[in-house]
């Protein structure tokens, strides 16, 4: 045989030996998906991340036609929830309800993360955004925001505050009220929304800072009394609740915002397919109307500006933690 022929004869019969490979691989992508799909929070049930992750899981459900399973993995800050994601196979069956606090906080609040959070995901779209609010227990007889900062600064580290979590953007935006008022405040971290609040209702803690969806029913039941909200302009959900600048504080502005991110290297096809029906379900004005009841505002972008966004909100906060020197400890 010619040496020609057999180089001929052994290239067919490897690439017959890949074409399984090659075929299989796109074909995966194309039927995505074909089994149930798991969405990752990153706290547990009772929270805005939650009902946001659940409302989009049931939308998605209906339009990808197979079943879209919330799997709440909280602690750690939300990095068990990260790190589960980061190490999950690409493939399109694991996806990520990320938070601003999760992806732009974090990791400038503990140096040991088990992932990456620039390396390790990419993201698919924002769908939400929240602003907090600052709510006190009503036994305390403070009825504004600079009464509270009175009695802070004239009692430093006294005042507690719960928050759903170490590294959240909920503690954060406690930090920031420091950082803009001069005041010393106690933090006080919960696993989640609903032990955070539940502390402030029965007195463990003096007061809750926690998204406007959390904290709304609490204060117009007149169990908690809204201090302030972390907006520009005031929410229709709380009309009574002063805007920060209203409060005296014009730059104590905190917004959150909810995206759905994948593994890093998830196939494009998968990336695509999955941005489309969520920016479907966003543009649907009864996922405005359902939302907008609950005080969440529905976002999309593309994974291009969802991955800016990410880099500029990584650095503002940043400067937040730096002035506050904050570091968690190791988990």
């Amino acid at each position: 045989m010619k040496p020609h022929s057999f180089r001929f004869r052994f290239a067919a019969i490897a690439f017959a030996a890949a074409l399984p490979l090659l075929t299989t691989l796109p074909a995966s992508a194309e039927n995505w998906p074909a089994r149930p799909v798991k969405l990752v929070v990153p706290f547990p049930p009772g929270g805005a991340a939650d009902a946001i992750g659940r409302y989009y899981a049931d939308k998605l459900t209906k339009a990808l036609g197979q079943p879209v399973i919330v799997d709440n993995k909280a602690g750690a800050g939300t990095a068990i929830a990260a790190e589960y994601v980061a190490r999950a196979v690409p493939d399109g069956y694991t996806i990520s309800l990320a938070t601003s606090g999760q992806l732009t906080v974090l990791p400038h609040l503990q140096s040991n993360l088990r992932f990456d959070p620039a390396k390790d995901f990419t993201p698919v779209s924002l769908v939400a955004s929240v602003h907090n609010v600052v709510a006190i227990n009503p036994k305390l007889q403070i009825h504004s925001l600079p009464e509270l900062l009175a009695r802070a600064k004239a009692n430093p580290g006294k005042v507690t505050y719960s928050s759903c979590g170490s590294g959240t953007l909920c503690h954060l935006t406690g930090e920031l009220l420091q950082n803009l008022s001069g005041s010393e405040l106690l933090h006080v971290p919960y696993k989640g929304s609903a032990p955070a609040v539940t502390a402030a209702l029965g007195g463990e803690v003096d007061l809750a800072i926690d998204t406007l969806t959390v904290l709304a029913p609490q204060i117009k039941a007149g169990k908690l009394q809204g201090l302030v909200q972390t907006a520009a302009t005031r929410s229709p959900q709380l009309p009574d609740v002063p805007s920060a600048p209203e409060a005296g504080l014009p730059s104590f502005i905190s917004s959150g915002w909810f995206g759905i991110v994948v593994p890093a290297n998830t196939p494009a096809p998968i990336v695509a397919r999955l941005q489309k029906e969520l920016h479907t379900i966003a543009r649907a004005p009864q996922t405005d109307h359902d939302l907008q009841e609950r005080g969440i505002s529905v976002e999309y972008n593309s994974p291009a500006e969802f991955a800016s966004l990410i880099r500029t909100d990584y650095s503002r906060w940043g400067k937040v933690v730096q002035a506050g020197k904050i570091q968690l400890a190791s988990q």
